[in-house]
């Protein structure tokens, strides 16, 4: 596509008035020097974009020249953080459309929900700025590849916030399992077992005068503001989050992905769970057990969110490795049969240092992907079984906790995992006799084509209907 034609289309994908400067900057491709001056653009600035534009600020040649947002309750403290560090005030924005025309813009930087992470990421492609986007990467599976293409087209450079990618110490631990010293993985798990308690009822009312609640909406469907939405507990509604296994259980279930050697997407995924121990606004599951199937092992992810309360029940955020030797956690492997723990030795591993923003910048001076620790394509697939888990979830049936659920397998591991939900929801006062989990359905998948085999229900889960103009082109 031309320079001239892109411009058109986005013009015309865009509401008016909103254009972008393609050609001629130093973001669209002039080589930037090691001494220039970085500019950026920070999305979203409540919660995890306090981090974004206050690592930025820190940094030397780095100016944190936006902070957009379309609450406006939200500038204040915002422009006061990065003056105080840096001593340069940002300019406040409600549009991020109204940024990407600025020429001497070289970075945009997201941390907005869920539902804005791929399309905010790719129109910032389009307009020839490198991107830093908080995990999950995308929405839904179809969008995030078509965030990967936007990424390559346009050569830029895209993070995703998947931390532990910059972590030498987790680098280290995969190089070592992936040896073989230590046996043949068979189960990499994952555990996602923060306390998430009931969200309440909040009524629906006008949204608030400092709040341009359409642009906040954006991609999602239209519907009634109500307090649950703005700022957090989006996370919880299918429109706009992806539930705590695609929020905070990203993380681990990159490092779940990254164990298995050269895995992309599963041919087969089940899962199970609920919304268990309170009835609230909220719709994705507080709990929720997934099984993915690959060649060379199985993934299993455990989210648990009624934890932190009750004795036996406490928070787990981690992941283990079980291979046919025993059991790697946290640097350390534990053989079968009692023998005694040992430190995890193994290949050393370089990761660009700087942490998760430092090595971002890194990258975008040097135009090389490798220097990425996680590059948009490992964003990807770590949030495509994201959303995987949720398909199934989301297509399951409703059944007695007493039934088999032989679809998930009788590995030793994953009977484990189901016996522990079993446990959780004993524990918050239920009586398993009377109470019912979605059993999802059994999914197969082709991983190549990142299309289900045989399953139009499934299928039309891989993307949305997006509201315009708010819409992920089908050509990036």
């Amino acid at each position: 596509m031309s320079g001239q034609n892109r411009r058109r289309f986005l013009q015309s994908s865009l509401a008016a008035g909103a254009t972008f400067a393609i050609s001629g900057t130093k973001s669209s491709g002039n080589i930037i020097g090691a001494n220039d001056r970085l500019r950026v653009a920070v999305a979203g600035l409540h919660g995890r974009g306090r981090s974004h534009y206050g690592a930025y600020a820190r940094m030397k040649d780095v100016e944190v020249a936006y902070v957009v947002d379309p609450d406006t309750r939200q500038y204040a403290r915002a422009i006061a953080d990065v003056k105080n560090v840096s001593g340069r005030a940002p300019k406040p924005i409600s549009d991020i459309r109204q940024v990407l025309d600025d020429k001497e813009l070289n970075i945009v930087s997201i941390a907005t929900p869920n539902h804005w992470h791929s399309l905010m990421s790719i129109w910032a492609c389009q307009a020839g700025k490198d991107v830093y986007v908080e995990k999950p990467l995308s929405h839904n599976i179809s969008e995030g590849r078509k965030l990967v293409e936007a990424a390559r087209k346009y050569g830029r450079m895209v993070q995703h916030g998947t931390q532990q990618r910059s972590s030498g110490s987790r680098a280290n631990e995969i190089a070592a399992l992936h040896t073989g010293k230590y046996g043949k993985l068979t189960v990499s798990k994952g555990y996602c077992c923060k306390p998430r308690w009931s969200i309440g009822e909040k009524p629906q009312r006008k949204p608030p005068k400092e709040l341009d609640f359409n642009m906040w909406l954006g991609p999602a469907e239209d519907q009634p503001y109500h307090d649950n939405l703005v700022h957090y507990n989006w996370h919880w509604f299918w429109d706009t989050g992806n539930g705590d296994t695609g929020n905070q259980g990203v993380h681990q279930m990159d490092v779940a992905r990254w164990a298995i050697p050269g895995a992309t997407l599963p041919k087969s995924i089940v899962s199970m769970g609920g919304r268990f121990g309170y009835d609230d606004q909220g719709q994705t599951p507080n709990t929720q057990v997934t099984v993915m199937e690959y060649d060379e092992a199985l993934l299993l992810f455990e989210t648990r969110g009624l934890v932190g309360k009750h004795k036996g029940m406490d928070r787990i955020v981690t992941n283990e490795f079980y291979t046919t030797e025993g059991m790697m956690k946290d640097g350390t492997f534990y053989p079968k049969n009692g023998g005694k723990p040992v430190k995890v030795q193994g290949p050393k591993v370089e990761v660009t240092p700087g942490g998760a923003f430092g090595s971002f910048i890194h990258a975008v001076r040097s135009r090389k992907v490798k220097d990425l620790n996680a590059d948009v394509l490992e964003g990807h697939y770590s949030s495509a079984l994201c959303h995987l888990c949720n398909i199934s979830y989301r297509l399951g049936a409703s059944v007695p906790f007493n039934s088999k659920t032989g679809s998930l397998g009788d590995n030793k591991e994953v009977v484990a995992s189901l016996e522990k939900i079993r446990d959780n929801v004993r524990t918050v006062g239920h009586k398993l006799e009377e109470t019912t989990y979605f059993l999802g359905r059994s999914l197969q998948m082709d991983p190549k084509a990142e299309k289900f085999i045989d399953d139009a229900d499934a299928n039309a889960l891989l993307t949305r209907n997006y509201r315009k103009p708010f819409v992920v082109p089908e050509t990036v």
